[in-house]
C-alpha cells in the first residue's frame, strides 16, 4: 500500500450527495465548527473502505484510532493485516508488521493537507480548507472541504456528522477512487495515554527514512 495512501487514512464508498437549501447548509457548517472547537483528544473504532471508479471494492480494513491535538495520532489497523501509523508531532512512523519494515518521514512533509492533519491539527480549519455545508441527508449532516493548496493527495473531502459527532470521512482522489472511513464508539476529550504516540521500532526491523527527496536511506 503506497505511503501516500497510508498517511491519508481514508477510504471509500458512497455516491455524490445532493445540494440542499442554504439555511440547512449553514447549520451543518456550524455543527462542524462546534465539533472542532475545544477538541483535545479523540478515540474511536473505524472501518475503512476503498472503491475504484466503477464502484468496485478494492480494499477493506478496520482498527482503532487515538488522537491528541496538536499533531499526535495513532491509527492501529487490525484487519485484514496489522499495520501501525504513529504521528508524534515531529515524525510519522508507518510500521508494516508482515514486512518487518518501518517507514518514517518528517511530520510536515508527510501530511500536507490530509484528513490526518485535519483531525490532529489545532490550526483553524479555514486556513487550509474552503468549507461548504451540504446539508442533511438520510440522517447525516454533510460538509465538503476543498483544500486551498493545489498539490494535495485528494481533490475533496466530505465529513458526515450525526448529532454533532463525526461519523464519516469521505475522500475522492485524483484517480477517481472514493474512500470512506466510518467511525463508531467515538469518545471526545477522554483520557488518552501519551505513550500511545511514542514509537520505537522493534528490534530487527528495517527502518527506511525519507530525506525529502524520497525514500531510500535505510538504518543499519
Amino acid at each position: 500500500m503506497p505511503w501516500s495512501n497510508k498517511v491519508i487514512f481514508a477510504c471509500a464508498g458512497i455516491g455524490l450527495l445532493f445540494w440542499l437549501p442554504l439555511t440547512q447548509a449553514e447549520d451543518t457548517d456550524k455543527q462542524l465548527q462546534r465539533f472542532f472547537a475545544g477538541l483535545r483528544t479523540l478515540s474511536a473504532d473505524f472501518e475503512q473502505r476503498v472503491t475504484d471508479t466503477d464502484g468496485a471494492l478494492i480494499q477493506q480494513s478496520q482498527g482503532h484510532l487515538w488522537l491528541q491535538r496538536p499533531g499526535r495520532f495513532r491509527w492501529d489497523y487490525q484487519l485484514p493485516y496489522h499495520q501501525l501509523i504513529v504521528g508524534d508531532g515531529e515524525q510519522v512512523w508507518v510500521y508494516d508488521e508482515d514486512l518487518e519494515q518501518v517507514s518514517v518521514r518528517h511530520f510536515d512533509a508527510s501530511l500536507g493537507q490530509t484528513p490526518a492533519l485535519l483531525l490532529s491539527s489545532d490550526k483553524p480549519l479555514l486556513e487550509s480548507f474552503s468549507v461548504i455545508g451540504l446539508g442533511h441527508r438520510e440522517g447525516i449532516d454533510w460538509v465538503q472541504l476543498l483544500p486551498r493548496e493545489q498539490e494535495t493527495a485528494f481533490e475533496e473531502l466530505r465529513l458526515g456528522l450525526v448529532d454533532g459527532g463525526l461519523r464519516f470521512m469521505e475522500l475522492r482522489d485524483g484517480l477517481g477512487h472514493i474512500t470512506l472511513l466510518s467511525f463508531s464508539k467515538l469518545r471526545r476529550n477522554g483520557p488518552v495515554d501519551a505513550q500511545l504516540f511514542v514509537f520505537v521500532p522493534p528490534a530487527g526491523v528495517d527502518v527506511v527514512r525519507d530525506d525529502g527527496r524520497g525514500f531510500g536511506q535505510q538504518d543499519e
